[in-house]
C-alpha cells in the first residue's frame, strides 16, 4: 500500500507503529486527551496518565492454556475469568491495556495455538498506570516518529532494543552519529553510528610529520563543523522496525 501511494501519487509516507489515546491528568486540575506521544505534557506537569482498557475473551483448546495465559501476563492483561466450558475447551477473560493489543497480539495468539483460539473484546473504560513517554534522539535531535508512551517497565529495555536496531539500519555517515534513547530528559540507551574515514594522508610520502597532522587537524576540523550542520537520513525500514522487535 505504501509504495503504491508513493508511486503513483508522489507521497512521501512515514509508516509507524501504532498508538492508542491517553488521558492526562494535569497538577492544575484539568484533563487532556492525548492522542501522539509527542503531544504528551512535560512530567513535571502531570498528576497520573490514564490508559484505554479492554475486556478480552478468548476461547482456547485446553492444550494451550498456559501458552495463553503466558500472552496474557506478558501483555500485562489481569485475569478476570476461567471457565471450562468442556473437557477440550476453555474460556478466559482477562482485562489487557489497548496499547498492548494493537500490536500484534492477535497474531500471537494464532501463532501460539496453531490459530484454534479465537478472540472477543470489548472496551472496559479508563485505569491509571506507571506511563513514560520514551524519546529517540539521533545527533541529539528528538525524533517524533520514534517517540512511544509505554508502561515504565519495558521503557529501558524498549529504548535499548531500539537504539541498536537503529544503529544497524542507519547508514554511515561522514561523521559519528550518537542515536540516545530518553525518558523524561534522562538517557537510558546509547548507540554510535561511526563515521566514515577518508585517508587524507595517502597522498603524504616521506618529509615532515607536521604536513600529515596538519591535514588530520584539518579533517577533525571538518567533521566537527558537519556534526553541528548535518542532517541524518533515516530509510523507511527504520520506522517499521518499532513493530518488530520481538523479531
Amino acid at each position: 500500500m505504501r509504495e503504491r501511494l508513493e508511486r503513483e501519487f508522489d507521497l512521501a509516507l512515514i509508516a509507524t507503529a501504532p498508538s492508542v489515546e491517553y488521558r492526562a491528568h494535569l497538577t492544575n486540575g484539568t484533563v487532556v486527551d492525548v492522542d501522539n506521544p509527542s503531544a504528551l505534557p512535560a512530567p513535571t506537569a502531570i498528576d497520573r496518565v490514564e490508559e484505554p482498557l479492554l475486556t478480552v475473551t478468548i476461547l482456547t483448546p485446553t492444550e494451550y492454556t498456559g501458552t495463553v495465559m503466558d500472552l496474557c501476563q506478558t501483555r500485562r492483561g489481569e485475569m478476570v475469568k476461567m471457565e471450562y466450558l468442556s473437557p477440550q475447551r476453555l474460556e478466559l477473560v482477562y482485562r489487557v491495556p489497548l496499547a498492548e493489543v494493537v500490536i500484534d497480539f492477535f497474531d500471537q495468539l494464532k501463532s501460539r495455538t496453531r490459530g484454534y483460539a479465537s478472540l472477543d473484546y470489548e472496551p472496559a473504560g479508563y485505569d491509571a498506570s506507571n506511563l513514560v513517554k520514551v524519546d529517540l534522539l539521533l545527533n541529539g535531535v528528538p525524533v517524533d516518529a520514534f517517540s512511544t508512551v509505554m508502561h515504565r517497565s519495558k521503557a529501558e529495555d524498549y529504548g535499548r532494543q531500539m537504539t541498536a536496531k537503529l544503529r544497524e539500519l542507519i547508514p554511515r555517515q561522514l561523521f559519528d552519529v550518537p542515536i540516545q534513547a530518553a525518558i523524561g530528559g534522562r538517557i537510558v540507551a546509547r548507540e554510535t553510528v561511526k563515521a566514515k574515514r577518508k585517508d587524507v594522508v595517502a597522498k603524504c610520502y616521506g618529509g615532515d610529520v607536521t604536513r600529515k597532522r596538519k591535514l588530520l587537524e584539518q579533517q577533525k576540523e571538518g567533521k566537527r563543523r558537519m556534526k553541528n550542520i548535518g542532517r541524518v537520513e533515516v530509510p523507511q525500514e527504520a520506522f517499521i522496525s518499532a513493530l518488530r522487535l520481538s523479531d
